[in-house]
C-alpha cells in the first residue's frame, strides 16, 4: 500500500495481526559451541546479566539513565595505561600470533567512541613487529556547479580532520601481516566485500 494514508494501513495490519505468529529468540547460540561447562556457565551468566541491564532490572528505577555496579570478575584493574592492560587481556601473547587468522577472530575489543577506537587501533599497530607504512588521502570537494561556497567552507585541511565511523582517517597507517577491513565492495563475487577482514600481505609507496 505504498500511497495509502498511515491510518489505512494500521487498521489493514490490526485486520490480518492474528495470521502471524510472532516468534522470540530463545537460545544462546554461543552455549552450544564446544567449550567446557565452566566456560559455558560463565557465558550464560554475562548473558542473562546484559539482558537484565537492558531490560532496566538491574540498579534502581530510572528514567533513562542510571548508575549500575559492574561485577569484578568482568572487570580489568585500574592501571596507569588502561588501552595497554585491555589489549593485553584480550590478546594475550599477540606478537607470536600476528598472522593467525583464527586467534583474531576468536576476540574483539568494543570501544565506545570512535577516539578510543582510533588508540586501541594504533596500540596494537604498535605491538606487530616490521615497518609502519602511512598513506594520505585526497580529499577535495566537488567542483561541480553549486559548491563553489561550500568549497571555501569546507577545504582540504578541514576534511583532513574528519574522523567518523564508516570512513577511513586522512592517515591510513598500515603494517604487513595487520588486520584490515574492507568499508566498500570491491569484488562481491571474491569475497572482497564491505565489512570483510583479512591480513595485509604487502604495503608499497605511492
Amino acid at each position: 500500500m505504498p500511497v495509502d494514508a498511515h491510518t489505512t494501513v494500521v487498521r489493514t495490519r490490526k485486520r490480518v495481526y492474528f495470521l502471524y505468529k510472532v516468534l522470540k529468540l530463545t537460545k544462546n547460540m554461543r552455549l552450544q559451541v564446544g567449550s567446557s561447562s565452566s566456560d559455558k556457565d560463565e557465558v550464560r551468566d554475562f548473558s542473562e546479566w546484559i539482558l537484565k541491564v537492558g531490560d532496566g532490572l538491574i540498579g534502581p528505577s530510572n528514567d533513562g539513565e542510571v548508575s549500575i555496579v559492574l561485577p569484578e570478575e568482568i572487570l580489568i584493574m585500574q592501571s596507569t595505561d588502561p588501552i595497554s592492560m585491555i589489549v593485553r587481556s584480550t590478546y594475550p601473547s599477540l606478537e607470536t600470533h600476528v598472522g593467525n587468522t583464527q586467534y583474531f577472530q576468536e576476540r574483539a575489543i568494543l570501544a565506545p567512541t570512535h577516539d578510543i577506537v582510533e588508540s586501541v587501533n594504533d596500540h596494537v599497530l604498535a605491538l606487530i613487529p616490521g615497518e609502519e607504512k602511512v598513506y594520505l588521502s585526497s580529499d577535495e570537494i566537488s567542483k561541480e556547479e553549486g559548491n563553489v561556497g561550500v568549497r571555501e567552507l569546507y577545504s582540504s585541511n578541514v576534511l583532513n580532520t574528519i574522523k567518523c565511523s564508516g570512513l577511513p582517517n586522512h592517515a591510513l597507517r598500515l603494517k604487513v601481516r595487520a588486520i584490515v577491513m574492507l568499508l566498500r565492495n570491491i569484488d562481491q563475487s571474491s569475497g572482497l566485500c564491505n565489512g570483510t577482514s583479512g591480513h595485509k600481505s604487502w604495503v608499497s609507496c605511492h
